[in-house]
């Protein structure tokens, strides 16, 4: 279980991790949220997606570039 703020707060919530294999990167470890409301059924990507990857977002071509952190970094 996970405790969530703001007005997720109330929800229950659950955690899973797992290890997945994005493009043709090795593989990483990602967690996975979800709460138990209709108004928000699952939260993806922020929980620890953006300390293993880095993203590089290209607003003006409408396109973004996925990383692997450097090798020797801490992760999760």
């Amino acid at each position: 279980m996970v405790q969530l703020s703001g007005n997720l707060a109330a929800c229950e919530a659950r955690v899973l991790v797992v290890w997945a294999v994005v493009g043709s990167y090795p593989a990483a470890r990602l967690a996975f949220a979800w709460a138990k409301t209709d108004e928000v059924p699952l939260l993806l990507g922020q929980i620890n997606f953006f300390l293993e990857f880095d993203v590089c977002f290209y607003r003006s071509r409408s396109v973004f570039d996925v990383r692997p952190r450097r090798s020797g970094e801490e992760s999760l």
